[in-house]
């Protein structure tokens, strides 16, 4: 599973009727997104500034499938315009770069001791 950091812009004056129409998305676009393997979808606002975190299983392939689906089309009808710059779901987007993570070095450690110590005990 991947987990995408992902940011957007609000419009001025559009953060109440952002924070409105998320208050509960309609329950057909909750399956669509279930259906194109993202297992959760967390937003942040802070100001004019949106911060999401998907957790999804191909985000690229969620992307495709979405990007004519007219369950989505309708909601970013709504969405869009709230925006400083429209998503149409288009092109090879990955989020925004990891830089470090806390698990990945302590399990990618944790990994490394154990893949040597079993090499070890192959040799003995």
């Amino acid at each position: 599973m991947q987990r995408i950091l992902s940011r957007t812009r609000l419009r001025p004056g559009s953060e109440a009727a952002y924070d409105s129409v998320h208050a509960t998305v309609p329950p057909a676009l909750a399956a669509r997104l279930r259906e194109a393997g993202v297992h959760d979808w967390t937003i942040w606002r802070d100001g004019l500034d949106l911060v999401h975190l998907i957790e999804v299983e191909d985000y690229r392939a969620m992307r495709r499938s979405l990007a004519d689906d007219p369950v989505n089309a309708e909601w970013q009808a709504v969405v869009n315009p709230l925006l400083e710059a429209a998503d149409d779901y288009s092109g090879s987007d990955d989020g925004v770069p990891r830089v470090w993570s806390l698990a990945a070095q302590v399990d990618g450690a944790v990994a490394a001791v154990a893949a040597v110590a079993a090499r070890d005990e192959a040799d003995r």
